[in-house]
Order: structure tokens, then sequence, then C-alpha cells
């Protein structure tokens, strides 16, 4: 593997303010990722693993800390230029799926490829989502679909574009425990396809042990490497 890892996350703090005070989400978090890892991040409800998967895709910002993807600092960017590596570089599926609904599942997964410009996103979304079993649902909304299928939408949307590393937020989340395990073992196959790095935030110790590594975060510290 490269010596420069993909992610590297360096004494990073995040804390809000109210008017109850401060609250300090997350503690000198510090690791880095190696290229085509898959790495499962771990932790009770609240312990601050979406914040830190959130500061990781530079979607949030930190109180003070650095993030470094494929060697560029996130937050030494502009909001467009952490857009555009978000763009070219990472994939996203979320637990909530974040389809949009007035777009078919072929429109939902031409899009990022649009917003990049290719030319053949049409046969390429086509030729991605008959990858994950819905060459006959091409047409149909995300109300139309179960939640497996808006799952493997998203799948197909997040992978359609090759990221270098895709961000998964507790991505079984809405979904039966048989939906989920087939969701999962699609979304580790197309991750071993691609050759991606893989960050997964999880409450599932199973999923987690398919993972090259784990980090546990526990009241905003890492409690696990």
């Amino acid at each position: 593997m490269p010596d420069t890892p993909i992610i590297a996350v360096e004494h990073l703090h995040k804390s809000v303010t109210d008017s109850t005070g401060t609250l300090d989400i997350l503690r000198d978090i510090d690791f880095s990722v190696a290229q085509r890892q898959t790495l499962a991040i771990v932790g009770a409800s609240g312990s601050g693993k979406s914040t830190l998967l959130s500061l990781i895709a530079g979607l949030d910002t930190p109180t003070r800390g650095t993030v470094r993807v494929a060697g560029e600092d996130l937050f030494a960017l502009d909001e467009d230029a952490r857009a555009a590596l978000r763009a070219r570089s990472m994939g996203f599926v979320f637990q909530s799926f974040q389809l949009l609904a007035n777009l078919s599942a072929l429109e939902n997964v031409m899009l990022p490829l649009e917003l990049a410009g290719q030319r053949h996103a049409r046969r390429l979304a086509a030729d991605m989502l008959a990858r994950v079993g819905l060459a006959q649902r091409l047409s149909h909304q995300p109300r139309t679909l179960s939640g497996g299928e808006q799952q493997r939408v998203a799948l197909a949307r997040a992978f359609v574009v090759q990221p270098a590393v895709l961000l998964a937020d507790e991505p079984t989340g809405s979904l039966d425990f048989a939906t989920g395990a087939s969701v999962m073992e699609l979304m580790f196959s197309l991750n071993r396809e691609q050759g991606t790095t893989l960050l997964l935030v999880t409450h599932d110790q199973g999923v987690a042990a398919r993972c090259d590594r784990r980090i546990t975060i526990e009241a905003g510290r890492i409690a696990g490497d």
C-alpha cells in the first residue's frame, strides 16, 4: 500500500456552544486510513460517530484540527473547493437513502455523472442499476420502491462515479435484518470490485467485524483502534 494515507484525521475537535454552555462532541480524534482499507466506526448513539463522518466529508467544520483527503487539507479549501473534492473523490450512502423523490431510479443514479460532465451518464447508470439487481426498476420513482430497493439505488449512485472513498452512515439502519444483510453483502462486493476505501459508521458488530479495522468512539474520544 502507498505510504501516504487516503484519509488523515489529525487532532480533530468539534464543540458547539448554546445558552447552556459548551458541549464537546469530538475531542482530539487522530487516525489515518490507507487506500483500499475498510474501516468501521462504532460506538453508542450520541458518541460522535456521524459528526466525525460529516467532518471527514467536509460537510461540517471542526473547532480545530485537520482532515486530509488524498493529500488535500479540507479546511484550507473554501466551500466550493470542498464540494468539488467531494464530487470527484467521494461517494455517500445514508440510512435515509437521500434519493430525490421526483426523479426515477435511473435519473437518481445519472445525476452525479451528469454533474461531472460524463457523456455516457445514461448507459453507465443503467449498467450500475443492473449490477445491483434493479434492471427492471429504471423508471420507478423512490416512492414505488421498497426500502431495500431504495438503498440499492443509493449504492448504485455512490459507486457509479467510482469514488476513491465511500462514506456510509448506518446504511442498513432503516432496513429489516434480512434486507440489511443483503444490502451489506452488495456494498462489500462493490467495494472489493472497485478497490474503494470504505469508512462505515455502524452499530452492528457483525458488520464491523467484516472491515479491516475498527475504531470505537466513546464520549467523543477514540477508545479503541
